[in-house]
C-alpha cells in the first residue's frame, strides 16, 4: 500500500512540536474473545495497545467454524444467540496495531471480518469492534487450540466457571 507524499512545506520547529500531538494515531476499542484474551499474547501482537477492561458480549455465543481454514481444526468465532454471552477483554488499539492485528487474524484476506458490538463492563456499556469468522459454523477445534483458548481466558481474569466450561468443550485430537 502506497503512502501519499505531501508537497506542503514543513512548519518551523516551534510549530512542529505543537502539531505533532495532533498526529497521534487515533485509538479504537477492540473486544478480544479468543486467544487474544491473553494480555501477554496481545502485548506481543499489539505492543502499543493496552488492556483497558474486561466485560461481557451479551447476546452472542462462542463457537467454532471454518474447519477447512484452520491448520489443526475449526477456528474460534462468535455468533448471535440471545441466550448466551461471551467473556471479552477490551484493548485500546492504535491504527498501527490494528493493521498488524488485521494481518495476524487474516482479516485483510477476508477470513475474518470486523463488526461493531456493544459490550457490558463494570463501568457501563461500550461500543467496540471485534472479528467474526466469515465461514460456516461447525467443526471442532483441536485440543491444543482449545487449551490455548481456556488459558487465555484464565489469564484475562475470566470467571472460573467460564474457563472450566471452555475446557469441557468437545475437541479433536491432533495426534501430537
Amino acid at each position: 500500500m502506497g503512502h501519499a507524499v505531501s508537497l506542503v512545506p514543513s512548519p518551523p520547529a516551534a510549530e512542529r512540536g505543537r502539531h505533532e500531538a495532533l498526529r497521534c494515531d487515533p485509538v479504537t476499542l477492540y473486544a478480544a474473545y479468543g486467544t487474544n484474551l491473553d494480555p501477554t499474547r496481545m502485548s506481543e501482537r499489539c505492543p502499543h495497545s493496552p488492556l483497558q477492561t474486561t466485560g461481557w458480549l451479551q447476546g452472542w455465543r462462542l463457537t467454532f467454524g471454518g474447519e477447512e481454514h484452520g491448520w489443526d481444526g475449526a477456528l474460534t468465532t462468535i455468533v448471535q444467540d440471545p441466550f448466551e454471552q461471551v467473556f471479552v477483554a477490551v484493548y485500546d488499539i492504535t491504527r498501527e496495531d490494528e493493521s498488524s492485528l488485521d494481518q495476524w487474524e487474516q482479516a485483510d484476506l477476508g477470513l475474518y471480518r470486523k463488526t461493531r458490538v456493544r459490550i457490558s463492563t463494570l463501568t457501563g456499556e461500550q461500543v467496540v469492534w471485534t472479528y467474526v469468522l466469515d465461514a460456516y459454523e461447525g467443526g471442532l477445534p483441536s485440543a491444543i487450540h482449545l487449551g490455548l483458548l481456556a488459558d487465555a481466558a484464565e489469564a484475562a481474569g475470566a470467571p472460573d466457571d467460564y474457563v472450566a466450561e471452555l475446557r469441557r468443550r468437545p475437541c479433536r485430537s491432533t495426534g501430537l
